[in-house]
């Protein structure tokens, strides 16, 4: 039989969880079509031989929402071993909307998730109105495939106009409308329902995102759009009102996401998992409740990360300790070369440290870096600020910590900050992990991948384009968790491998693909597992208006596979755009 690929010699790990074993995989119009010792020629034949051979992975919290209607290439995803990305993560996204409310979502966008909003007012289409004219907009040819969630905020914008901001009660008619179109958006293929429940998430203008402080009774009533369907997830991330001095918050918040799952008729149901700083107890308060929510009968999972989560520093990201200072304000808008040859003036760095920051918004990040209460106790937050290095270690103790680094040089760490960041011409970063990494160590977070009802998530793919490239977790988990890491313990490839294809398949539905078997879609990632490797963070001028963010490069991708073509090959692309858009229910059985 001819074949129009053909990958033989490789070690495969099937997605299934068990040990790897040795075969060739066929592949004919896209569809896995033989495992085994396959005889036959083929269009393009891989030689696999010393690689393994995985599912593709599957990432179910990127936000390239906006990006996916200008971008084709999805980077830096499917620089990853990524082949399915599911979008509109956290409630933020461009659809429904109304011409006149372009202006609003962007600017959400923008301060929540740190796309800038020059980039999105030039390179979104807005070809659309309705979630499935959305749909239909961006479901042309990229290098992967991906997905879309419908999501509360424009939902909300779109149905409540300027109320939906200030006002937390929807009308019965208003939740009934947002019913109906989050059933619309269903119907037409969308894998399910996103919102955001965050304090710390507000827009660039400042204000709190819409369904912030939405209802019980709302959210009851969007999720009753999924009566009848035998698809769709939901998914919320919840801070669970830590700004409350309320004893009681965290039980009603998630008695009232329990409520939410209850109403939409027991669909799988997932929520961000990370060890908080400033609530270093309320991940193990969360398992709790989402065990004893499994034990009733639920769907409920955790989104974990692989590594710590906060904020990458530099002259030339969008945070570093010295943006609130007036000296520095007032030298902001020049160009990098500029800033760095007027900070290197010990004047101009004496004049700076002697002044105090003014207060700066966030960006949806959990802590906006060095408030006022931040710079003083700046001795304690240097403690968890590294130094990635050539070959970035994201596990590293307080004797590599920039305070570490003041204390043996003699000198204030605001100072050893300041030079530091003018290393490299103005192009060094300094890692600054919030969450995960409370006790400067990986106990919480193995502890955390380690559960049953975990799902690796929270990449972030496409958001935080300034501060963070969490998109390269896939290479990070196997490259630290499954080879390098000495501090602790490892997680066994098999396992490792599942986390990021069939575990995630089953959870959101996708049974055509997460696993190498015949009949499944020819995802397939051909992988050098002994040198697979990160490169550091760089940035790079690439999104439209001249927008800037951080790309995280790899080694060790022979392959990446989508649809049985090629589209990263030894680690770079291959202009190959198989990539379409992920339909579930009866549209997604029509599209197939």
């Amino acid at each position: 039989m001819a074949f129009d690929l053909l990958i033989k010699n490789g070690t495969i790990y099937d997605g299934n969880g068990g040990e790897a074993y040795k075969a060739d995989i066929a592949v004919k119009d896209g569809i896995i079509a033989e495992i085994g010792d396959v005889s036959g020629s083929a269009t393009k034949e891989i030689d696999a031989s010393g690689h393994i051979v995985t599912p593709g992975f599957i990432d179910i919290h990127t936000h390239y929402d906006g990006q996916v209607s200008w971008d084709a290439n999805f980077e830096p995803s499917v620089n990853h071993g990524v082949t399915t990305a599911v979008m509109g993560s956290c409630g933020v996204g461009f659809a429904p909307v109304l011409e006149t409310d372009h202006e609003k979502l962007v600017r959400l966008m923008e301060g929540v998730e740190d796309i800038p909003g020059t980039a999105l007012f030039e390179g979104l289409t807005w070809e659309w109105e309705s979630f499935p004219e959305y749909m239909n907009a961006i479901d042309f040819p990229h290098t992967i495939d991906f997905a879309a969630q419908v999501v509360h905020d424009p939902l909300r914008v779109y149905v409540m106009g300027d109320r939906a901001v200030f006002d937390q009660n929807a009308t019965d008619e208003d939740i009934a409308r947002m019913r109906d179109l989050t059933r619309e958006a269903l119907e037409a293929g969308a894998v399910g329902f996103s919102t955001g429940r965050s304090d710390v998430h507000r827009s660039a203008d400042g204000q709190w995102t819409p369904a912030s402080e939405a209802s019980a009774k709302e959210l009851m009533g969007i999720a009753s759009a999924f009566d009848g369907l035998d698809h769709g997830v939901l998914q919320a991330v919840n801070d669970f009102d830590l700004e409350r001095e309320d004893a009681g918050a965290f039980d009603r918040e998630f008695d009232l996401l329990e409520e939410f799952v209850d109403a939409s008729g027991g669909r799988p149901f997932s929520i961000s998992l990370m060890q908080r700083d400033f609530a270093p107890q309320q991940w193990h308060q969360i398992i709790d409740r989402v065990e004893k929510a499994n034990d009733k009968g639920m769907n409920m999972r955790m989104q974990v990360a692989p590594r710590g989560i906060g904020v990458i520093l530099g002259l030339q990201c969008t945070f570093h300790p010295f943006i609130g200072f007036p000296s520095y304000k007032k030298i902001s808008h020049l160009s990098l070369e500029e800033r760095v040859a007027i900070m290197r003036d010990p004047e101009f760095k004496a004049q700076l440290l002697n002044e105090k920051s003014e207060k700066m918004a966030g960006d949806g990040t959990p802590i906006p870096p060095l408030t006022d209460t931040l710079l003083a106790q700046i001795e304690l937050i240097a403690c968890k600020m590294f130094l990635l290095g050539e070959n970035p270690d994201y596990e590293q103790s307080i004797e590599n910590s920039i305070y570490k680094m003041a204390h043996n040089d003699g000198v204030p760490v605001l100072s050893k900050i300041y030079d530091l960041l003018l290393k490299n011409d103005g192009r060094e970063f300094i890692y600054f992990p919030i969450y995960n990494y409370t006790d400067l160590n990986y106990k919480a977070v193995h502890q955390m991948m380690s559960h049953p009802k975990a799902l690796l998530g929270l990449t972030d793919g496409g958001a935080h384009v300034g501060t963070v490239c969490d998109a390269s977790f896939p290479t990070y988990l196997l490259c630290h968790w499954t080879r390098d890491r000495q501090q602790g313990p490892q997680i066994e490839l098999p396992r490792a491998i599942q986390m990021l294809t069939a575990d995630v398949a089953d959870y959101a539905g996708f049974d055509d693909r997460g696993r190498l078997e015949v009949g499944k879609k020819a995802n397939i990632n051909v992988i050098d597992h002994a040198n697979i490797r990160l490169y550091p963070p760089k940035m790079v001028q690439d999104l439209p208006a001249g927008g800037q963010r951080l790309l995280q490069d790899a080694k060790g991708y022979k392959a990446t596979i989508v649809a049985g073509d090629v589209v990263v090959e030894n680690d770079q692309l291959t202009g190959a755009l198989p990539g379409r858009l992920v339909r579930l229910g009866n549209k997604g059985k029509q599209a197939a």
